[in-house]
């Protein structure tokens, strides 16, 4: 018989069909009624049409509306918001803060003098060739004499007072310190500065405030030989300070605080903490860019981390330097541009200060977004920072009884002394002397953590607390659907291989 008119005529095969269909709507139907999801059983139980028609719309109404709220809920979570908790947490013990501290005005006067005459000499900016005083017309060009100097790479060190002029007295925790606990770096607006207990490279050296069994207390006494100024730099006398990370670059420009001549500072500080979430929720990164790199390799071995603000500014210096060929004059330690496109790194000429191209320049990207994009796109969020809340408050010093101590520690520095010290010592110290007396506050620490507002816990809860409420949806009853579909196979599979056995017997027939 041919193997067409089987098929056509076989009535086993048709009552397998026949019978597969039934066993299937049998199975759905089990389901169906058997399922822990509402309004399912309804359809399945119903005994007329009307009953029926309610049950669905009212499945398919809620069915809908638990679909909606579980995408509104995916796609809040997928938003990725935050929210910032404030919480006070006692930490003890806690690292001491590094302090850093400048002379106000940069360079002394006798190392000075003479060679800034002669720089005015080559100019013609001046006919006197030995002189012991400056104009202000004269010390208009200080700034392009120091820019010279750098571009030339020549060492700028003679000029400033060294640490060991101006600290008298270094006390941490009762023990004493001295000038060789702080490492240095040259800043363009006041010279040389110092740091008390900055990270090392490869080093644990940072102190912590309960070391030696004190409560975290840095006594510092200075003199800073106000008669050794050069006129017309700055206006004032005494030091400028900043309370900082241990790890972080002292931004002495913008934070320092001003430590006035002829009096003692008290310095008392408090902790405060930031931390931002990872991707996907921010853009915070910790990774040092190149051009960054270059500059902290100038800070004497110190360990830097990353920092948002130094990002931004180098970018500025690359935007400078590609428009003008040179970068801001002040940037002494970011001579390091790296080329855009490229990880090529130059070192850049520092800007003379008549050269109005630099501040044109700076003024055209600070103002323009699409150069911040193009040039700063590196410069991420920082994903922690360590503040300190410093509280300022003085009284007048020194007290009569520690003159004599003065006097003889001024005496024996390398620093010349004033012609009239014989007679005017006293009026000397009361100019240059002061006193500084940083004080660990409290043991609480202000930590400000950003905490996503929606976890991958709470989806899932609401979820199943929207399935749960409008269509009676768990984890168990999409097992129960998972039961249903294994069933619906094993059975089609048996179904399939026993009418390809009958086939094959009929043909064999």
């Amino acid at each position: 018989m041919p193997l067409g008119q089987i098929f056509m005529i076989n009535p086993r095969i048709i009552h397998i069909q026949r019978t597969t269909e039934h066993r299937r709507r049998s199975i759905i139907r089990a389901f169906a009624l058997n399922t822990s999801a509402h309004g399912i059983p309804g359809i399945a139980r119903s005994q007329s049409k009307h009953n029926t028609i309610f049950w669905s719309i009212c499945f398919t109404a809620f069915a809908i509306t638990t679909l909606y709220f579980v995408v509104e809920e995916i796609r809040h979570y997928f938003d990725y918001s935050t929210q910032t908790t404030v919480t006070m947490m006692s930490e003890w013990p806690q690292y001491f803060p590094a302090f850093t501290i400048c002379n106000l005005v940069p360079v002394r006067y006798d190392r000075f003098i003479q060679p800034y005459i002669a720089f005015l000499t080559a100019l013609n900016k001046t006919n006197v060739s030995e002189s012991t005083t400056i104009s202000s017309t004269e010390a208009r060009y200080i700034a392009d004499f120091f820019q010279t100097k750098i571009n030339r790479n020549e060492s700028l060190d003679e000029f400033f007072f060294p640490l060991e002029t101006m600290l008298m007295k270094c006390v941490f925790n009762g023990r004493v310190c001295s000038a060789v606990n702080f490492t240095s770096f040259s800043s363009s607006t006041y010279g040389q500065c110092y740091t008390f207990n900055a990270k090392l490279k490869n080093q644990t050296n940072i102190r912590f405030s309960d070391e030696n069994g004190g409560p975290g207390n840095l006594y510092l006494r200075f003199y800073v030989h106000s008669h050794q100024y050069v006129p017309y730099i700055r206006e004032g006398i005494g030091l400028i300070g900043v309370v900082h990370d241990n790890v972080q670059l002292p931004m002495i420009d913008y934070s320092g605080m001003a430590l006035s001549a002829g009096y003692k500072h008290r310095m008392t500080y408090s902790k405060k903490t930031i931390s931002y979430l990872r991707s996907p929720y921010t853009t915070c990164n910790d990774k040092i860019p190149l051009m960054m790199q270059a500059m902290f390799d100038n800070y004497e071995g110190v360990e830097y981390e990353y920092s948002e603000d130094v990002c931004y500014d180098l970018c500025t210096e690359v935007y400078i330097y590609q428009k003008c060929g040179c970068i801001h004059p002040k940037q002494w330690n970011a001579r390091s541009v790296l080329i855009p496109g490229t990880n090529k790194l130059i070192i850049a000429p520092l800007c003379n200060i008549s050269n109005k191209c630099y501040s044109e320049a700076a003024h055209v990207f600070l103002t323009s977004s699409s150069s911040y994009d193009k040039y700063c796109s590196y410069c991420s969020q920082q994903c922690s920072a360590t503040n300190f809340i410093v509280k300022q408050s003085m009284w007048k010093a020194p007290p009569v009884w520690l003159m004599n101590d003065i006097k003889e520690f001024v005496e024996k520095s390398d620093i010349p002394l004033p012609k009239d010290w014989t007679t005017q010592w006293q009026s000397h110290i009361e100019n240059s002397y002061l006193s500084i007396e940083l004080i660990h506050e409290s043991s609480v620490v202000e930590n400000y953590t950003q905490a996503a507002t929606v976890t991958a816990v709470d989806v899932l809860s609401n979820v199943g607390g929207q399935t749960g409420l409008w269509i009676g949806v768990s984890f168990l009853s999409l097992m129960e659907v998972a039961e249903m579909v294994y069933r619906l196979i094993r059975y089609q599979c048996r179904v399939g291989l026993r009418t390809r056995n009958k086939v094959i017997d009929d043909c064999k027939f």
